[in-house]
């Protein structure tokens, strides 16, 4: 019989299944896995499986340098890209009821088994509940497995369903039931559950009753504050190829940024993040908005609006662009969907505001006074750097017992 590959003679081993490749650590998914690599590298030898879209980096390339024990890479298969083809892709999923990333990252069970192949672990975490069918595979070789839910699809789902027209919203809210359904299935065969926030954890307590439960929420690494010269513009970040980010953008572009334009004559609209290409329908035409495109420090970047947008009509989880805003010291405008589970207060963290015109009058009124903006913030700072942080976030992990 094989001996079995376990951790070091001093440390566990741990496992992380993630779908996405965590480093570099850019854009909300990879931030969170990789927050939670670094905390488990400080107690364990750490394996990590990613899959690699085609065409995309190489995982073990942009990884920190002896941090793992070893890192497999799963090759996900080429999807033409094509109207047509995605088309046929989704409508297949919507006939059998699979929503489009479970259905992405189906079907490497035994692949999976071969990484695992001769290994023991402490500990197996997936990321995202994409992946949550493969705790089978894991539970075999590790004493507990943890599921990270960087959103409860379910909600995500319905959410997206009440913002989009016939068929696409049929669409999401067939999906909205079909996640529902597997939520209830797989969460129970966790022996942890992961929650972004304390919204999104009553959502799973509803969903998996006697499955343990954590709060986890999302952070960004402790930067200083960069102060460059501030331009007279707003900015929205994120990956704009994501559902929700690409809604908020036609949202903010149709309803809210002709009342700015109209009223402030140098104002320019920055958007920024990775796939620019998902919202260029939405913003060509006018050379007051700026299609950005992915940065190299987001933080940095934001840091030259003078307020960053938020005008999400739905979400899970928590929203890094918020986190990040803080970290760059600047005030933030967002919807209540846009701010949820941060615990932000409205007035004294950021401003709130659902309605397109009040959205565009609480911008108008942070552009028109600077103090008020200063203040925002320097509160949305200081929040960040108390609850918001790596080192803040880890505490949670520390509590719940990993």
């Amino acid at each position: 019989m094989p001996r079995l590959l376990e951790g070091s003679e001093h440390r566990s081993a741990a496992l992380v299944l993630s779908p996405e490749a965590p480093y570099p650590p850019v854009g909300g998914g990879a931030l969170r896995t990789a927050s939670l690599l670094e905390y488990l590298s400080e107690s364990y030898d750490v394996d990590l499986i990613a899959f690699r879209e085609p065409g995309a980096a190489d995982p073990r390339a942009a990884a920190p340098r002896g941090r793992f024990r070893s890192i497999h890479v799963l090759e996900l298969p080429e999807h033409r890209k094509g109207r047509l083809a995605r088309a046929a892709r989704n409508l297949r999923r919507l006939l059998v009821g699979r929503p489009p990333l479970n259905d992405r990252f189906a079907g490497f069970d035994r692949r999976l088994r071969l990484c695992l192949s001769g290994r023991r672990y402490r500990l197996a975490v997936i990321e995202h509940f994409w992946c949550a069918p493969y705790v089978c595979e894991l539970a075999a070789h590790a004493d507990r497995v943890v599921l990270d839910l960087h959103n409860v699809e379910s909600e995500l789902h319905r959410q997206l369903a009440c913002t989009e027209r016939f068929p696409l919203g049929l669409a999401f809210a067939r999906f909205a039931r079909c996640c529902r359904r597997m939520e209830q299935i797989w969460l129970p065969r966790f022996s942890l559950l992961l929650a972004a926030s304390e919204q999104d954890a009553a959502r799973l307590r509803a969903l998996a009753p006697t499955t343990p439960l954590a709060v986890y929420p999302n952070a960004i690494p402790l930067v200083a504050q960069p102060r460059p010269p501030e331009r007279e513009a707003v900015v929205f970040s994120g990956n704009l190829e994501y559902h929700p980010n690409l809604v908020a953008v036609r949202f903010f572009r149709r309803e809210i940024w002709p009342l700015l334009r109209a009223s402030r004559p140098g104002l320019v609209w920055r958007v920024i993040g990775k796939n620019p290409h998902a919202v260029a329908k939405y913003l060509e035409g006018d050379p007051r908005i700026e299609l950005v495109g992915p940065v190299g420090d987001a933080v940095a970047a934001l840091a030259e609006a003078r307020v960053v947008v938020v005008p999400l009509l739905a979400a899970s989880g928590t929203r890094f662009k918020i986190l990040e805003a803080w970290a760059a010291g600047r005030a933030v405008v967002s919807t209540r969907v846009g701010a949820e589970g941060l615990n932000a207060r409205d007035g004294e963290h950021l401003l709130i505001a659902d309605e397109p015109r009040a959205f565009a009058q609480a911008v108008s009124l942070l552009l028109d006074a600077p103090d008020k903006r200063a203040a925002l913030g320097s509160a949305g700072r200081a929040l960040y750097e108390e609850r918001f942080s790596w080192q803040a976030a880890w505490r949670h992990l520390a509590a719940a017992g990993l």
